[in-house]
């Protein structure tokens, strides 16, 4: 038992030195496909992790993900909302810190005192730079395009629609007038936002100025939460979130909670596929070349058969030299991969990927089970009679 235990292990290592040995070309072939294999398994499965990071950063530009409005209002509605709400939103998340801006909207009269220009137009008050400030620190995007504001100044400033601020002809640091009734404020224009919606319709100016417009001290109209992370996080933050509040009403705005959901299933779905496909293309490759080391195996199988080595423990043998194959090719191309995936990224989302380190022995492993399946050839070297190889037949 031990003499043949002794046999099988010194014939193992036999083995390997002939893999390593006796056709360098067809080694290289091998792991050069299994190498490539895992590289573009690495990269892509890098860019699908990265891409739900990636995808929440990048719908974070567009502005608040979750209003809260009074329950049972409308668009025409004008219920409001205590500003103390707002104290009582969770803002602390795992995912990052949720970012809160009140608002009270109202329709007032706006106009240029200098040149008598007016029109009518939705007045939104809030913090009026403070999701244009949030948007340009991230990465902007084709339909969110932005002014830098002007350096502070004590007097109160404003931000315009560019529709409105076409249709009066503003430009930076003009002097605006608001009037509601016989209330009147004033501001400075300090930037212009577009967004293709109906934000560029309004005129934003400070939540205090909109409430003496509207002579409406202490009240809101909607609270507008930008909530970072999966979609099945923020749909999670909601439903808590409604329970906090049983007395409003918690909306998520869906064109960007639902297109975010389905474009990283699209993505996700396209890189998974990708990666079958890569890995099925290895495997025929490696599948390929092991026909071949099957038919120059025949002499040492049929010596192993000859001095008892059994065809369980031969198969187990040659399928421990496709794992050290797949090792190899894995462990190279999986960490060129990596890499690989980081000027990916810069491609695709305009920033580098970030390297994340689960990637890496997934797509090694991955490889190790393709070089496994691959030597399904070596099957034939079942049927193969030692005395038959001896005498140099078929």
């Amino acid at each position: 038992m031990a003499g043949s235990r002794a046999t099988n292990k010194a014939m193992f290592w036999r083995i390997i030195r002939r893999l390593l040995g006796a056709n360098r070309g067809r080694l290289f072939v091998i792991l050069l496909a299994l190498g490539a294999g895992a590289a573009v398994t690495a990269a892509l499965l890098n860019l699908q992790v990265d891409a739900k990071r990636r995808l929440t950063t990048e719908f974070r530009t567009f502005g608040p993900n979750v209003l809260i409005i009074p329950r049972g209002s409308s668009a025409a509605s004008s219920d409001t909302l205590p500003e103390s709400t707002t104290n009582l939103i969770p803002v602390n998340l795992p995912s990052g810190r949720v970012a809160v801006s009140s608002t009270l909207y109202m329709v007032a009269s706006v106009f240029v005192p200098k040149s008598g220009k007016s029109l009518s137009a939705v007045v939104a008050g809030s913090n009026p730079l403070a999701f244009l400030t949030a948007s340009m620190l991230s990465s902007s995007t084709p339909d969110a395009k932005l002014n830098r504001p002007a350096a502070p100044s004590p007097r109160q400033v404003c931000v315009a629609g560019t529709r409105v601020a076409r249709q009066m002809g503003l430009q930076q640091d003009t002097e605006l007038g608001l009037a509601s009734g016989d209330r009147r404020e004033s501001c400075r224009v300090a930037s212009f936002r577009q967004t293709g919606g109906p934000e560029d319709d309004r005129v934003a100016i400070g939540l205090r100025a909109a409430q003496r417009l509207t002579d409406l001290p202490g009240r809101i109209s909607a609270i507008e939460l930008i909530v970072p992370g999966t979609p099945g996080e923020i749909q999670s933050y909601i439903a808590h979130l409604q329970l906090v509040l049983p007395d409003v009403e918690v909306r998520p705005i869906r064109q960007f909670t639902e297109g975010e959901a389905k474009i990283y299933n699209r993505i996700s779905g396209l890189l998974t596929a990708t990666v079958a496909m890569v890995l099925l293309l290895t495997g025929l490759c490696v599948m390929a070349a092991m026909t071949n080391v099957a038919m120059e195996r025949r002499m040492d199988v049929g010596l192993m058969k000859a001095i008892g080595g059994s065809m369980r423990r031969v198969l187990r043998l040659f399928l421990a030299e496709a794992a050290l194959l797949g090792l190899a090719g894995g462990t190279i191309g999986a960490a060129a991969g990596i890499f690989l995936s980081i000027g990916l990224g810069k491609a695709v989302f305009g920033v580098a990927a970030r390297p994340r380190l689960i990637v890496y022995p997934v797509a090694v492993t991955l490889t190790v089970i393709v070089a496994i399946l691959s030597a399904f050839p070596l099957r034939r070297l079942a049927g193969i009679r030692p005395a038959s190889v001896f005498r140099g037949e078929a």
